[in-house]
């Protein structure tokens, strides 16, 4: 992501997607990157600068694990899974993302008809 475009995520928004994708299935960073562009219909584009801080985070924090593996390309690359705290977390980001987001579409649904 651009600089600017960084900014346009909402703080959290980007470990959410991280997670959510784990969920799914354990991915190496990279993979990490072009799920989110692919499942963005290419609307998110993350930079590697702005999503391995992000793991770290998760890392530190006991929502995600890692270990070595090989990649698809036969490249040595940390894989990341979801633990069960980081499901819980979630489930708890998610929940309040989507609290937030209705609360958002009340007040702009204002005055239309």
């Amino acid at each position: 992501m651009a600089e600017t475009d960084a900014r346009d995520l909402f703080p959290g928004a980007l470990e959410m997607m991280v997670l959510r994708l784990l969920k799914l299935e354990p991915m190496h960073g990279y993979a990490l990157v072009q799920r989110i562009q692919q499942a963005s219909r290419n609307l998110l584009q993350v930079e590697e600068g702005s999503l391995y801080p992000a793991l770290q985070r998760l890392l530190k924090e006991g929502l995600v694990k890692a270990e070595w593996g090989v990649s698809a390309t036969n490249r040595r690359v940390r894989i990341y899974r979801l633990t069960p705290a980081g499901t819980k977390h979630l489930a708890r980001e998610v929940s309040s993302f989507e609290r937030m987001f209705q609360g958002i579409s009340l007040v702009l649904s204002l005055g239309e008809t």
